[in-house]
């Protein structure tokens, strides 16, 4: 027997003694048996039952068990009742609808084949960097899966593409297996993330918000297993040996060798230089102009965008006088008052009838437009009459005691306009160093290497900037976000001509068999989480928790320490459906924000794709391997791997602001 399935049966034969040994037989409760039915999902999904179907399944049965023992004769009735209602409210979630969508796009992406030139360009661009083919092949993964957010596609794709590069180039087995499968199984961090939304359906947290609280987790992760790569290349050189120097070289055409030698080494200064007169070698100017517009591309966007952030920052705020308004809206409330009361007060002025004294005559008209007689003593100024102008539309002056408040009033606009935020100018400032290293740093042969990935990074860049952007900046919800992705992926595809019947009908197929599979999941969680309620395991568990007299600290603890075991068994679709409904209603007595529980798990699931038994990674990679490449080795070089994402939960949890501090910034 595999040491697999000996594993996966012991921790079943666990679960099953652990179930024996401490369930109560002879006083069996509800909450009881709502125990009971989560332990056998467990091992019925262990044994291989199909998930959704399992949980629906034990869902109904224990709903009728839940009914029948307070009325046995609507026992039936009210179990179909609860799967129409709880199917009727999963399928009715707006939030879902972006599942498919972003689905769709990543098989797009997928078929547009940019992950080659991909991978190629940025290895050629990291060949100076310790482990370059390790950490390019990370980056790429990185890159993709946030692009496309399928772990399987990113792995299989990479493993058919990196995996016998680095082996060529005698990397280690393990490092090389452990690169692959960490890196494609970012996509279910970072944004757009199907794990995400799925968590704020179940949590009832914004999506937009868990978005941006992913990205920096996401892009941190990813830091951390590139400086891993890059320590251990570094300590370890025959573990990931560096590129010779022939495959280093970038073939330059002739017009860049002509002026590399005769005009500046440097792209910036030679292609400038190449205007003056006959230094331009017989190169046409058209060539030499197109070379320039894409070797000034990075000034012109980066000071492009610093400009429009400028602006929005130091934006004065658009002040909308009503407060004639609220005087109006309070006068038109109060007329009746004081006519109850037999007499005028303060608030019968302005829009109220002429006194009872001057009957129903019109005031004359040549005093309409006069101040009234000072007899009316009742009556307050004219300048404070609700129905008057503001002072600065009248044509006389403004009284001397009013014209300070009216000076000081625009001040505090004005000056926020002059203020920019002190991030705004470190930003600047280390956007515009960077920069100028570029540009220093530009030879004709890293100029290709641009060129490189302008078609093929970039195009991916815009598509994640434009759909993130869009869900961050409040421009659009998560799923009119998701709709133009698919548009963006169409696009893509088309533009790389890789669009055809054939690969359109396979992503749609590939699509609704994927979106099918997380709704029946969402269905079949929502049966079960309601039957768990009903039978009361759910303040059973409470109960239990709160016995415990755990402080905040030791309550994310054990959460999280239960979810990294779960992730070991289970795949993160079945954690979030079943047990996030039971530690979601102990956030608020703990005083922890679920945003900020939801990225500690979205950090902590990473580990159902690395950790066996059912680490699906590794047997992505396992079926497009070579066969000398063994399962266990596949598994030994994960292992490094969860170590950092439990580094990488440590210092989230040290440091929170890593995850909340752009949500907080955006909307809080």
């Amino acid at each position: 027997m595999k040491k697999e399935l000996r594993f996966g049966f012991a921790l079943m034969a666990i679960i099953l003694a652990g179930i024996v040994v401490f369930m109560p037989w002879g006083e069996m409760t509800n909450g009881h048996m709502g125990l009971l039915m989560l332990a056998l999902i467990v091992v019925a999904i262990m044994l291989g039952f199909p998930t959704a179907f399992t949980l629906m399944g034990m869902g109904v049965l224990f709903t009728w068990y839940a009914y029948d023992s307070v009325n046995p004769d609507i026992a039936v009735t009210q179990t179909l009742d609860l799967m129409v209602q709880r199917a009727y409210g999963v399928m009715t979630n707006d939030v879902l609808i972006a599942i498919p969508l972003f689905v769709f796009m990543g098989y797009l992406v997928e078929r547009a084949n940019l992950i080659k030139q991909l991978f190629t360009s940025i290895h050629l661009a990291m060949a100076r960097i310790p482990g370059s083919l390790a950490v390019a092949t990370l980056i790429t993964c990185a890159v993709f899966a946030t692009a496309t957010g399928i772990v399987g596609a990113v792995v299989t794709l990479m493993g058919l593409l990196a995996l016998p590069t680095m082996l060529r180039h005698g990397y280690d087995v393990r490092m090389t297996a452990g690169c692959i499968t960490a890196g494609g199984c970012l996509g279910i961090l970072i944004p757009p993330s199907v794990l995400l939304i799925v968590y704020g359906a179940t949590a009832g947290v914004s999506v937009v918000q868990l978005y941006a609280g992913a990205f920096f987790p996401g892009l941190m992760l990813a830091a951390l297993y590139i400086g891993y790569v890059i320590i251990l290349a570094k300590l370890k050189p025959h573990m990931a040996p560096p590129l010779p120097m022939e495959e280093r070289v970038v073939p330059l055409a002739d017009w860049a060798r002509t002026l590399s030698e005769t005009v500046s080494n440097k792209a910036l200064p030679a292609l400038l230089g190449a205007f003056r007169g006959k230094r331009n070698q017989g190169i046409t100017t058209g060539l030499i102009a197109r070379h320039l517009v894409i070797v000034l591309l990075p000034a012109v966007t980066w000071f492009g965008a610093m400009g429009l952030i400028y602006r929005e920052v130091t934006a004065a705020p658009e002040v909308v006088d009503t407060a004639g308004l609220v005087e109006m809206g309070m006068e038109a409330a109060a007329p009746a008052e004081p006519q109850a009361a037999g007499g005028a007060g303060p608030q019968a002025e302005g829009i109220q009838e002429p006194p009872e004294a001057e009957g129903v005559q019109e005031p004359p008209m040549a005093e309409g437009i006069q101040e009234p007689p000072v007899a009316e003593g009742v009556q307050e100024p004219a300048t404070e009459l609700g129905v008057q102008e503001p002072p600065q539309a009248l044509a006389e002056p403004a009284p001397p005691e009013a014209a300070p408040a009216a000076a000081e009033a625009p001040a505090t606009p004005v000056e926020a306009a002059l203020n920019a935020p002190t991030w705004y100018w470190v930003v600047l400032a280390a956007g515009t160093l960077a920069l100028a290293v570029f540009y220093g740093l530009l030879n004709f042969a890293r100029l290709e290497i641009f060129k490189m990935l302008l078609s093929s990074f970039f195009p991916l860049s815009i598509l994640i900037l434009a759909v993130l952007g869009s869900i961050v900046f409040g421009l659009a919800t998560p799923t009119e976000a998701a709709a133009v992705g698919a548009l963006g992926g169409f696009i893509l595809a088309a533009l790389y001509k890789q669009l055809n019947f054939g690969v359109l009908k396979e992503s749609v197929f590939l699509t609704a068999k994927t979106s099918a599979m997380v709704c029946w999941l969402f269905v079949g969680s929502s049966i079960f989480s309601a039957a768990f309620a009903l039978l009361g395991g759910q303040e059973l568990v409470e109960k239990w928790v709160l016995s415990l007299d755990l402080t905040p600290v030791q309550f994310l603890l054990l959460s999280q320490v239960i979810i990294f075991i779960l992730g070991w068994p289970l795949e993160w679709t079945e954690i979030i459906v079943i047990f996030m409904p039971i530690f979601i209603p102990l956030l608020a007595h703990f005083n922890i924000d679920p945003l900020f529980f939801g990225l500690l798990v979205a950090l902590n699931l990473q580990t159902a794709f690395l950790s066996p038994p059912v680490a699906m990674a590794a047997f992505y990679l396992k079926g497009v391997s070579p066969p000398h490449v063994t399962l266990n080795q596949i598994f030994a070089g994960m292992m490094p791997f969860m170590g950092i994402q439990i580094i990488a939960m440590a210092l989230l949890y040290i440091w929170p602001q890593i995850g909340m501090w752009l949500p907080t910034v955006l909307y809080r």
